[in-house]
């Protein structure tokens, strides 16, 4: 067998050149003969020789990075099957490749709510939304602006779809995988029928019945029955819980395929295990571990002249609003409480004013929203202030992947019972004054050592530097649940 060996040339200046030296005779080999060619070169011909090799893999790495998946007005990269890291101790994530009609689609036309917003453009770059208007340059210094997008609160699916395209222990072989990623954008599929009162269940169903024929055609879904498959639904569970006799949403949720499946959701059923809940989007989307740190300095810094906000709409077609109440012992706290009226669309996708509010106060108020949780319960997290709650059920048993465990709210959060504040026995401002400058500093400082649980990184890989964002969180969980529920159907 013939093999070649590479040695300098020890051949005088004048006589350099690059040949090739036989060790005997060329011919025919006999067997188990070795034919030994000595390659000769010049300290130029091998300088010249290792730089080929490395341009041709910075050429080659180059081409790999611009294979892109088109999503909307975002690009995904296709990663090849070879680049799965070695590292993957937790498992494998296989992502089915759906038919487009089943998400990107989807991101047509104009948004069902509200027409004035173009759901492709709502749900550009990669579900992170335009850059944030020039607004927050008076209110943010210019090097965290790149981290700021106009982020819809329902933009989860585009979010998560983008990164388990990009991670490192995707794989393309069904065969060797621990979870099955199904990527399917169900808000966007319901949201098109769900303000429409005239449409009927089939028709809010019509996609969600489709997706879930097409899944049990697949054979890892007819193996596991489902027990290893995983989605994101970018809204609220009851959306899709849709009983006979009802108008309201899907029934997607409910239907007899479903029940095996665990979807990551932006609040959960307290009654479904299947439901985990992930936190709600929102603008602040760090490139990177050092950026994200740089943050989390700026507000732990940041001088507040706020005792709390509240940043919010009243309703005052519900009968004993408690968004009005709370409008009152804000009016009534004088310079002590600031407050920012969403009852227009000044709130939506995170604006410069809720996000100037959080940062100038110490507290802010977090009644329930049209359930019992809200984004701008992580609008104000990320912006240093600390969460006050007048309903348990906000946070407990919801957010519990990403929220330090039960029994330790009181670390980073305050509840202040609602029923207590309408009957006059409690007043918001002194309950808030008691708090002591010290017990306020520890709070604050453990709920900005949890943004990077609450955010997602803009890094299609993440945050980098072994800092998780939410998304890793989320997927570490799904790996260590789905090893023990393998003890169910295998």
């Amino acid at each position: 067998m013939g093999y070649c060996r590479l040695s300098p040339s020890s051949e005088p200046k004048s006589k350099l050149r690059q040949r090739f030296k036989v060790d005997r005779p060329i011919s025919p080999p006999e067997k188990n003969d070795k034919i030994t060619i000595t390659i000769h070169l010049t300290p130029f011909n091998r300088a010249a020789l290792v730089l080929s090799i490395i341009s041709i893999q910075i050429i080659v790495h180059l081409y790999l990075s611009t294979l892109y998946f088109s999503a909307g007005d975002g690009f995904l990269p296709l990663i090849p099957a070879s680049s799965v890291s070695t590292s993957c101790k937790e498992g494998l994530v296989y992502v089915y490749d759906l038919p487009k009609s089943f998400n990107t689609d989807l991101l047509r036309g104009r948004d069902a709510l509200d027409n004035r917003f173009m759901i492709e453009e709502t749900y550009s770059n990669d579900g992170f939304g335009p850059q944030v208007s020039s607004d927050f340059a008076s209110i943010i210094p210019s090097r965290f602006l790149s981290a700021w997008y106009a982020t819809d609160q329902f933009a989860a699916e585009q979010i998560f779809h983008r990164r388990m395209l990009y991670h490192p222990c995707r794989t393309f072989d069904p065969t060797i995988a621990t979870a099955f990623y199904v990527p399917f954008y169900v808000g966007l599929a319901v949201d098109r029928h769900l303000w429409n009162l005239a449409a009927t269940p089939e028709q809010r169903d019509q996609d969600c019945s489709h997706l879930l024929r097409w899944l049990q055609d697949q054979p890892p879904f007819r193996r596991s029955n489902g027990w290893d498959h995983f989605l994101t639904i970018s809204r609220i569970t009851w959306n899709f819980r849709r009983h006979p006799g009802e108008s309201w949403g899907s029934s997607f949720l409910v239907m007899p395929e479903m029940q095996n499946v665990t979807r990551f959701i932006i609040e959960r059923s307290p009654w479904d295990n299947m439901d985990v809940a992930i936190p709600y989007p929102t603008s602040f989307h760090p490139h990177s571990a050092m950026q994200l740190q740089d943050w989390q300095n700026f507000v732990l810094e940041q001088d507040r002249r706020t005792l709390f906000g509240f940043a919010g709409a009243a309703r005052p077609k519900i009968r004993g609003d408690f968004r009005s109440l709370i409008n009152r012992s804000c009016e009534e706290a004088g310079s002590a409480c600031r407050s920012v009226d969403c009852s227009d669309i000044k709130c939506l996708h995170g604006s410069a004013d809720t996000l100037e509010l959080f940062l100038d106060s110490d507290f802010c108020l977090q009644p329930k929203g049209d359930s019992p949780t809200r984004r701008s319960v992580f609008d104000c997290m990320i912006a240093g202030a600390v969460p006050v709650f007048f309903w348990r059920e906000t946070t407990r048993g919801q957010h519990s992947w990403f929220f330090p465990k039960e029994g330790e709210e009181d670390e980073w959060s305050v509840f202040i019972d609602r029923k207590k504040v309408r009957r006059g026995i409690v007043n918001v401002r002194k309950v808030l004054e008691g708090i002591g400058e010290e017990k306020l500093r520890k709070m604050r400082e453990r709920v900005v050592d949890m943004i990077p649980w609450l955010i997602y990184a803009a890094g299609a890989r993440g945050l980098g530097e072994g800092m998780e964002d939410a998304f890793d969180i989320a997927l570490k969980g799904i790996f260590a649940r789905f090893k023990e529920q393998q003890k169910r159907w295998r």
